[in-house]
């Protein structure tokens, strides 16, 4: 069967403001000091649990890791995770690339969140252009210093934008250093200068709710964030600017960056909030490469981990410290169970709204992390 292959070029995208958004950041952001939500006796039990672990991790300098998805930040959680990044509670936080759609758009434009449905029948889901071009314009001008996606995109909302080299810069670097690890890097920028066209010089975006991003609020209190995308999940797949080298190479980056914060995790906590696959996938697949690395070095594999999985869904009434269901319980499909039952670790499945549970855990935990 002959394929026709489509101008990808021709996509039309739309200004932001265009768009029919569902969420305004203001509107749903959660105060620290505000009461949180009220929970169950079991689901107390288990927060306080939870609290009490990241005090001893922190005590003992282990690492405390947040792996969340995107309705965490949607929910409103920004404003809390500040706030347990600054007491020293949490040292790594990890999200997929929706997680960083809504953190861009609502740092920026103040507003997030579309009708899929919709706007797939109408052609124009996703097809956003600030979201897209900002994005990977961040990305690029990470590339040129070896950056991963988290710390580009943080970086570039702190700083307001960011500053591209003259394409003669670019081509003089390439041609002097061909083998130059950032050769890659350049020569993508250089392309997408040409191509685009982008400009060379300051870049300004001013982001009036820097309060509102998570990836600019870790980059400001030197917390590493990473982000953890598949090519086309995201919505600014659909944009002609979009380059699955520039994402997945700051995307490669941070991969690196998380293994060097799980080598931090003996007697360490975990925290997979409402991510039911790149979080138990990612880690896997981190923790393993962690091992491999400490076992050629003849040290010990990564223990006393305890890890914490949350999520709106039915655990299917097991209990995940006993390790796996047998195939015959519906539970042991429950794949970001399974997997983090099986690091290793003790793991706790936790049925509970995401921001009940961060909410109560910020207050359990308290001042001192």
């Amino acid at each position: 069967m002959k394929v026709t292959h489509l101008d990808w070029s021709r996509l039309r995208t739309f200004p932001l403001a265009e768009r029919k958004s569902l969420t305004a950041a203001d509107d749903i952001l959660r105060l620290p000091s505000s009461t949180p939500p009220a929970c169950t006796p079991e689901q107390e039990r288990q927060i306080n649990a939870c609290a009490s672990a990241i005090r001893s991790a922190r005590r003992q300098g282990a690492g405390v890791i947040l792996m969340y998805g995107a309705h965490l930040l949607r929910n409103g959680a920004a404003l809390i995770l500040t706030e347990m990044m600054k007491n020293g509670s949490l040292t790594h936080l990890a999200t997929n690339g929706a997680g960083t759609i809504h953190d861009w758009e609502y740092a920026w434009f103040g507003r997030s969140t579309e009708s899929v449905q919709q706007n797939v029948a109408t052609g124009t889901f996703g097809t956003w252009n600030e979201t897209s071009l900002y994005t990977h314009i961040a990305l690029l001008a990470g590339g040129l210093r070896g950056e991963g996606y988290g710390t580009a995109l943080g970086r570039f909302i702190a700083e307001d934008g960011t500053k591209f080299p003259t394409q003669e810069e670019l081509e003089r670097e390439i041609r002097e250093a061909p083998g130059h690890p950032l050769t890659a890097a350049r020569a993508d920028l250089l392309r997408m200068m040409r191509q685009a066209p982008l400009p060379s010089g300051r870049i300004a975006v001013e982001h009036s709710r820097k309060y509102a991003s998570i990836l600019a609020q870790a980059f400001l209190h030197e917390v590493p964030i990473t982000v953890h995308p598949g090519i086309g999940y995201d919505i600014i797949a659909n944009h002609p600017i979009y380059d699955g080298a520039v994402v997945g190479r700051a995307a490669a980056v941070d991969f690196r960056l998380i293994g060097d914060s799980v080598n931090t995790l003996d007697n360490g906590v975990v925290l997979s909030i409402g991510s039911a696959i790149m979080a138990p996938q990612v880690f896997e697949k981190s923790l393993s490469a962690v091992n491999n690395l400490r076992i050629l070095d003849g040290k010990p594999t990564v223990s006393g981990l305890t890890i914490y999985v949350v999520d709106l869904q039915d655990s299917g009434g097991w209990d995940w410290t006993h390790g796996d269901p047998p195939k015959s319980n519906p539970a042991y499909y429950l794949r970001f169970c399974k997997s983090f039952s099986r690091m290793g670790g003790t793991m706790h499945y936790v049925q509970c709204d995401n921001m009940a549970f961060l909410h109560n855990l910020f207050h359990a935990v308290g001042e001192t992390g």
